[in-house]
Formats: structure tokens, sequence, C-alpha cells
């Protein structure tokens, strides 16, 4: 039976997705949860997995190209299936995967891109241990486990519902105590097992070309559309972090110390939108034509840079957090996100995104809103300079700017300084009192 493949939606506002690269070519073997192609949106990238066992029998959508969500981009020919246990447990109807699906087993899988390999060099390879519990893995990640005598159960698994990854096997060799040489076969070492060192930053010379890759034309028109089709207005109000700067210099030895992570400010900043969020709910919300949507939950997207893009990571629910917990869930998507393993969950759901250039030295910040999310907040550097304070007297005080683009078509500017305001004086009455 001929399965269609398709474009999956990875999140609710993407509309195309770019396949990366396909990990499988035509007339390979492909088992049933193996990855199967690697697709990049803006948000994420994901390796798209099998749904059944089976022969790759065309591609219809190149790497590097460009497709709508729901575009076939493949056909797997299920005649022949190796064996009945690799078989679904029942009819499998075209591969149409979207947010609102559960997907075959093992779902979407974030992360590295495991190298090609013919399906009949590791076609026998056991899907399961023996007890038929064992953790679902690619063929290379398989391999590599037994080449370096491995027992994949003993690898935590960063993937999604606990795959282990190709970048799971190299950092536990890289961390495994050294064994005894086995019997001499004395060929070259597995460069699976060698330290990779990061390749340097190319610095373009003036007159260079520089190609666009897949991530930087999404998020070239992402931003495009945003700023195309969503009217944006921007406003600015200073913020005195005094309070918070010597309340982070009390505490901040001791809350490293207790939580095994370093408190910033962007935690304060969240929980200051959060709030004012709850106050405004046209701020946690979208333009939807005919309608306004307030969304129920308040999902923090928080805006991490790469080297050659941008991500937004989701925190769900961020009402639900407190200043450690929001300090803890940052590092842990900030890292993820560097690290190139965002899953989908990780990046869905977003209601309003907090960004931070001010880490980098900026002094004010006029932000893209993420479409479509009715706003933005933006917090810039915090500066030393002085300050005018009650009694007309002059003082040396910890100021910031604080940007907030706000979709015009969902909120006016008396919503939006009002908003503004009350991030303001939860900064200034109870942000520091929460460590």
């Amino acid at each position: 039976m001929a399965i269609k493949i398709i474009m999956p939606q990875l999140g609710e506002s993407v509309s195309e997705g770019v396949v990366g690269r396909w990990l499988k070519q035509v007339g390979d073997r492909v088992e049933r949860d193996e990855p199967l192609v690697e697709v990049m949106t803006d948000k994420v990238n994901a390796e798209i997995p099998a749904v059944a066992s089976g022969v790759l029998k065309s591609i219809s959508v190149k790497e590097g190209e460009t497709v709508p969500v729901g575009t076939e981009i493949a056909i797997l020919d299920e005649t022949g299936a190796s064996s009945p246990s690799d078989s679904p447990a029942e009819p499998t109807p075209a591969a149409t995967l979207d947010d609102e699906d559960e997907g075959p087993p093992g779902g979407f899988f974030s992360g590295g891109i495991d190298d090609d390999q013919p399906a009949t060099a590791v076609a026998e390879a056991p899907k399961r241990s023996a007890d038929g519990h064992g953790p679902r893995t690619s063929p290379l990640v398989r391999r590599l486990a037994q080449e370096h005598g491995i027992e994949l159960a003993q690898v935590p698994g960063t993937g999604l519902n606990g795959r282990v990854t190709k970048e799971d096997i190299l950092a536990y060799i890289g961390h495994k105590p050294a064994a005894p040489a086995p019997a001499p076969v004395a060929v070259a070492p597995q460069p699976a097992a060698a330290p990779v060192a990061p390749s340097p930053a190319v610095v373009p010379a003036a007159g260079d070309t520089i190609r666009v890759s897949p991530l930087r034309r999404m998020i070239a028109e992402h931003m495009s559309q945003s700023k195309a089709t969503v009217p944006h207005a921007t406003t600015f109000m200073e913020i005195d972090m005094t309070a918070i700067v010597r309340r982070r210099q009390e505490v901040r030895a001791e809350f490293q110390q207790r939580e095994g992570v370093d408190l910033t400010y962007v935690p304060f900043v969240i929980a200051a939108a959060v709030d004012a969020l709850g106050r405004f709910p046209t701020m946690n919300a979208e333009w939807a034509g005919d309608k306004i949507v307030l969304h129920r939950e308040v999902n923090v997207g928080l805006a991490v840079a790469l080297e050659d893009g941008l991500v937004v990571p989701v925190i769900h629910n961020a009402e639900q957090y407190s200043i450690a917990g929001l300090a803890r869930k940052i590092r842990e998507l900030s890292e993820k996100a560097r690290a190139g393993k965002l899953g989908l969950e990780d990046v869905r759901g977003g209601t309003f995104t907090v960004n931070n250039p001010g880490a980098f030295g900026t002094v004010l910040s006029v932000p893209i809103i993420n479409a479509p999310q009715a706003g933005i907040l933006t917090m810039d550097a915090i500066v030393k300079r002085p300050v005018v304070v009650e009694g007309d007297a002059i003082a040396v005080r910890s100021m910031m700017n604080l940007g907030l683009a706000f979709d015009h078509r969902v909120n006016d500017g008396l919503t939006a300084g009002r908003f503004l305001a009350s991030v303001r004086d939860f900064l200034h009455q109870k942000a520091a009192g929460l460590v």
C-alpha cells in the first residue's frame, strides 16, 4: 500500500516548512518510527519518522525547498513489510500529521541529523531490547552503541519521550570511563568517538555573498509578514531597577548554590509581564479577522539568539512559576535552543513574547511582534545614571528602558500604556521581595 508523507504543521502559526535533509533515499528500506526526513521552520527543526515499514518509493520535494503544510513530500511503499511485528497494529491512513494529531509512535524528534546510512546495512538491527521495552532509536544510534559497547538503556535520552539521539550517544561516549582496548584489529579509530571541535566563526569579507540558510529565510519571511500585516505601535517606559539590582547582589551566590542556576533579571521581568497579562487580558490575545481571541493560558515566549538566527521557546503556564522556577525554566530552554534540541512542545502555544537585547548592551530597542501574538515586551540594558528623585535631589540609580510593541488592531495606546505601567509598578514595588 502506498502511503503519502505530507509536510506537517509544526506550530499553530506555521503555514509552511522547509525540507532540510532527506535521511533516506529512493529505494531505501525504512523501518517504522525510523527518522525519514528533517523538516525546518522558523520555530523548530524536527525529524519526521516513518509511520510504517516499507520502501521509500519517491521523493516529491527536494532538500532546501519550501512547501505549504499538507503538501505531499514523499511516498512510502508498504508492500513487503519485513515482519508482522513491524507493521502498524491497524491500517495506517495517509500520513497527515498536524498539531492536533498525536502522530505516530515516537512523535516528532528534534536535535541533530543522523548521517545517511544504506538501509540494507542496518535493516536487521532490532528496534527494541530483548524484552520489547527498550528505547526507540535510529539505526545510526544503534550502530554507534554497538560499536562502542554501550547499552542503550544506560544512556539518558533527550529526544521526545526519552528517545536516545546521536548527540546523546556521543555525549555519553565523551564522559564514559576509558575501557580496555579490545583485541587488536588495528584500523583507524572510529571518528564518532573523537571529540568534535566547534567550527570557527567565518567572518565574511566585503564584497562576499552569503548563502541564505533555510532558518534565516524563514525568519525573514515571518518577520516581513508580521510587519506587513500587523499595524505595529511601540511605547517605552523607564524602569528604576535599583532595588532589584541590590537584592540580586545580596542573594545571587546563595541562589546559585540553592537552585543550581544564576539569578538574572529576565525572571523578574517575565514575572511582571505575567502579572500584567492577568490584569489586561487583551494583551494576551490575538487578532482573528472578525474577532479577538483571548487566551486562557499565559504562555510566555522567550527570544533566544543563535549564531544563525533566532528561536522563541515557550514557558507554558508561566503564572505557575516562582522567580526560581522561571530562572530554571529559562536556563533549560536556552540550553536546549543553543544545542538544537528544542522539540515541538517547546515552541508551540506562545501567547506573548519577552525579548532581552539588553544582554548585548542595547539601551533602546524596537521589537517586531511575533505574530499572531498581540504584543512583545523588550528589556534593554540596566545602566547607572543620575536621576532626579523625590525632593528634587539627584541620585545615581540603575535604570532600564522597557519597550512594548503591540498590535494596534487589538489594543490602543490607553491599554498599552496601562499594561506597561503595571509592569513598571510590579518591578518597582514587588519584584525585589520575591527572592
